[in-house]
């Protein structure tokens, strides 16, 4: 069963994640996203997160360890020689530079998918969960929150972000969002010359300018669009 929490409706943390990536910003403190952490079928941290996750839960990393369900991913130049030799046995080095550590995160996630499905003979378009990705220094959230749109189009997976107050879904086409009243959304245009919307209290529009579409909000239990192009949803966990 899918941890539960109550904010303003009951929110039903996601619990059928492939992966979860945990990204060495800043680390996560709203229940939702570490809810999503401790239910996690496989974690991987990029480079660094792992030095983050053993100082903010050291009994969560030796449980998801102790599973076989926790991985490091990286140059490991932002690790300690000790803690690097400690988690030798889950770490798995990746010394090229033509990807950030997000990216090398998740080609590593997409290898172990994989790998699972030739074992199980299970196919299905994996979906992939974001911690840690934003706060620091600005490019890097704005780099890795775009790259999700990346992996949505180049790699087939459906990737999503989640931060201490919402959380970035990309998508293509038409689409139909949970939501729930005088929940928050915001839409940033990627490629869309059509982008309409029934279920806000601004109709969408096909956005020339990013800030054009934040700010919005929803009026029932769900938003539809019917779009022609790719776009970036972005929900928050509390009504205003």
């Amino acid at each position: 069963m899918p941890l539960k929490i109550y904010l303003d409706k009951m929110f039903d943390i996601p619990n059928d994640f492939s992966a979860v990536i945990l990204a060495d910003g800043d680390f996560p403190t709203h229940q939702i996203p570490l809810g999503i952490l401790h239910q996690a079928q496989r974690l991987i941290c990029c480079d660094g997160a792992l030095l983050t996750l053993f100082k903010h839960q050291p009994q969560e990393i030796e449980r998801l360890r102790a599973e076989g369900k926790l991985f490091g991913v990286g140059d490991g130049d932002s690790l300690p020689a000790g803690l690097k030799a400690q988690y030798a046995d889950i770490f798995h080095a990746v010394s090229e530079q033509e990807d950030n550590d997000l990216t090398k995160a998740t080609r590593f996630a997409i290898g172990l998918l994989k790998a699972s499905t030739e074992r199980n003979g299970e196919e299905q378009q994996p979906r992939l969960a974001y911690l840690g990705a934003t706060g620091k220094r600005e490019d890097h959230t704005l780099g890795n929150i775009a790259l999700m749109m990346r992996y949505l189009r180049d790699f087939a997976i459906l990737p999503e972000m989640y931060t201490d107050y919402g959380w970035f879904t990309p998508a293509n086409g038409n689409m139909v969002f949970s939501t729930f009243m005088r929940q928050q959304m915001s839409i940033f245009n990627f490629s869309c010359t059509k982008l309409e919307s029934t279920g806000l209290r601004w109709q969408s529009y096909a956005y020339k300018e990013w800030w054009q579409g934040t700010l919005n909000e929803c009026t029932g239990s769900e938003v539809s669009f019917q779009a022609d192009g790719d776009y970036m949803v972005y929900r928050t966990y509390d009504a205003k």
